[in-house]
């Protein structure tokens, strides 16, 4: 059949063969398009089974058909009819069925049995890399003649209309789905599925952790759909689930033939902090970081590397949660065992320090063989510290043996043993009497700790700082870190214990206070602390006394206050105890009360007196006359009105 068409029209269907490698297009039926003839008014073209065969009909007046004279026995409308008849009645906006018949790197050419093919560009195809002619696929038509008389296809609306239901679809009936892998997104990829973009987690591409994703990009794949969100249309698929299944079948077969103490060959599939998976052909294991070695091990990278072929045994396994505990290091012999036999305790052995603690430091004297060196064997001295002040990870180490037990494995290691002991000969080199100087450690509320020498510590009790100060924080004396001189009072070698003191670097003055602070001498003093019940007073350098609250009211009734400087009265001494008990009251207590004796004797004196003269009176009044009389009367009342007086 040859037909001719528009010039504007056969330039594109022309540019469309043109574009292709080869003179001849092939449709469904392997028929071919030949172009024959390009006027500037038409294009013809001749369709035929085969190259070599000519359609021709000699008998066929051409130029009747041309002039119009009437060839055909039927009018043209009806014949025209007839042909409309054989062709598909297609409406725009409606998706409907076709068949590939021609591919090209830019456009697919689709009969949908049309009167003209419809073409739609490759790129709406890219989810289906294995497309080919023949091919029966869903279109939308767009338009049944576009601006340039062609038909208006689109796979990707026909996709888009249908997309939602066939996506339900799929989860419904748990099918397998093809979807092509757009690009990667935070946590994984962007699929298209029948044209909508679900989201693949990065978890659910494969079974093992995924390294690159970037591999995945551009490829065609497997899926099945996992989740639907209806109310924000979202879809969720996975490609791990396609194996799963096939995975859990192979799980159960090697479970069910899994031993303990079977060695299996397994490789490495991911590494993390606390241990490493095994694949071991369909079923994983974890190595435990610490069945990795005999040894100490950081971090399982220092053992294994990802992808790495190992051997491993089974030391256990959970059939039913599907777990599998595997071993490494089980596969040697225990370095215990290996241990030389002739090791014992009191041995030297060098070691590297592989762990560090606050209460010690773990030496390897051999590969997966430690002994821990306490932080009291580290330093003969007596006072806290870390172990870190004595070494660090990595040294290299020389130790005392002190306990070995081969039975449970554990071996205590020392350094100080390789120093002699400053306790062996205390009692030479420090006996009591010696006068030294030490270094000031820590405090205590009962005295002060000193360190005379490197693992020699004494203690001076609160009350041996000073012979006369009234001590209530050994703070108060002395400071952290500061020299002060010292006597050995007492050697206690059996608790490694040293009594020292200070003030019994000098004499005891309160010999010679006995005689200058008697009782009732008066001393002047100053007030350098009130408490509640009364001030201590200094007397001069280094002696200091005390004076009872009642003993502080002044001549004005008020009370004295630090700062002020006041005769003081000793009342009391006690050279046992150490006490100078004061008063300032008495002072003047004592004035006025030896005032008003004076007073009072003086009365007295007057008193007896006025009553001598009575006396005297009244043995004379037998022999006065009343005239007498009369006068004695005026004495006495004069003498009972100096009576009232006095009184």
């Amino acid at each position: 059949m040859i037909f001719c068409v528009k010039k504007v029209e056969s330039l594109q269907i022309a540019d469309f063969f043109l574009s292709l490698h080869s003179p001849y297009a092939h449709d469904a039926r392997g028929e071919c398009f030949i172009i024959n003839h390009l006027t500037s008014d038409c294009i013809a073209f001749n369709f035929h089974m085969e190259e070599a065969k000519k359609v021709a009909n000699e008998n066929f007046d051409w130029n009747a058909f041309e002039n119009d004279l009437g060839v055909y026995d039927q009018p043209k409308e009806q014949i025209g009819e007839a042909y409309d008849k054989t062709l598909s009645n297609i409406a725009a906006n409606e998706v409907t069925e076709g068949t590939v018949i021609g591919i090209n790197k830019r456009e697919v050419v689709v009969n949908i049995g049309y009167k003209s093919e419809g073409i739609i560009p490759i790129s709406e195809f890219r989810y289906n890399p294995d497309l080919k002619v023949g091919d029966k696929i869903e279109v939308y038509v767009e338009s049944a003649e576009d601006k340039n008389g062609q038909l208006a296809l689109s796979h990707k609306k026909a996709r888009q209309l249908k997309s939602w239901d066939r996506v339900n679809e799929a989860l419904e009936k748990d099918e397998i789905i093809k979807g092509y892998i757009k690009c990667r997104t935070k946590g994984g990829m962007i699929v298209d599925v029948f044209g909508i973009e679900a989201f693949l987690p990065g978890s659910q591409i494969d079974v093992k952790p995924i390294r690159d994703y970037d591999v995945y990009v551009d490829k065609t794949m497997e899926f099945k759909v996992v989740k639907i969100n209806q109310e924000f249309r979202n879809v969720v698929v996975s490609h791990k689930a396609l194996i799963e299944a096939e995975l859990e079948a192979q799980k159960q077969v090697i479970m069910s033939k899994l031993e303990k103490g079977q060695i299996l060959e397994g490789t490495v599939k991911n590494i993390t902090s606390y241990g490493v998976f095994v694949d071991l052909g369909g079923v994983d294991g974890l190595i435990h970081i610490t069945d990795l070695s005999w040894g100490r091990v950081n971090h399982p990278e220092e053992i294994v590397s990802l992808d790495e072929k190992i051997r491993v045994v089974i030391l256990d396994f959970d059939d039913a949660k599907k777990r599998i505990a595997l071993g490494l290091k089980q596969l040697a012999p225990h370095p215990w065992e290996a241990l030389d036999p002739n090791l014992k305790v009191g041995d030297h052995v060098k070691g590297k320090v592989v762990v560090m603690a606050d209460y010690g430091a773990f030496v390897e004297i051999a590969p997966g063989v430690e002994g821990l060196i306490h932080v009291s064997e580290m330093s003969w001295s007596q006072h806290l510290r870390s172990a870190q002040d004595f070494m660090k990870v990595g040294d290299e180490v020389e130790a005392v043996i002190l306990t070995l037990d081969r039975n449970e494995r554990k071996m205590s290691l020392g350094i100080k043993q390789l120093t002699p002991d400053p306790w062996a000969d205390i009692e030479t080199r420090y006996p009591v009497g010696t006068k030294c100087k030490a270094k000031v450690r820590n405090f205590t509320n009962f005295g002060v700790f000193v360190e005379i020498e490197e693992g020699i510590d004494g203690l001076i009790h609160i009350s041996d700082l000073s012979w006369t100060k009234k001590i209530k924080h050994p703070g108060e004396f002395t400071s952290v870190g500061a020299e002060i001189e010292v006597v050995v009072l007492e050697v206690d070698k059996e608790n490694r214990r040293l009594s020292l003191g200070h003030k019994q670097l000098e004499e005891n003055p309160w010999n010679e206070f006995e005689g200058q602070f008697a009782v009732d001498s008066v001393h002047e003093g100053t007030i350098t602390e009130m408490t509640d019940k009364g001030a201590v007073v200094s007397l001069g350098e280094n002696v200091e006394g005390f004076a009872p609250m009642r003993q502080l009211v002044k001549e004005d009734g008020t009370t004295a206050t630090v700062g002020e400087k006041l005769p003081f009265k000793v009342i009391e001494f006690s050279k046992a105890t150490k006490r100078i008990t004061l008063s300032h009251t008495r002072l003047f207590e004592e004035a006025k009360r030896a005032e008003r004796a004076e007073q009072a004797a003086e009365k007295k004196a007057s008193a007896e007196a006025t009553k001598s003269s009575m006396k005297k009176i009244n043995a004379s009044v037998e022999k006065t006359t009343l005239g007498d009389i009369a006068g004695l009367a005026e004495l006495k009342d004069a003498m009972e009105a100096a009576a009232k007086e006095e009184k």
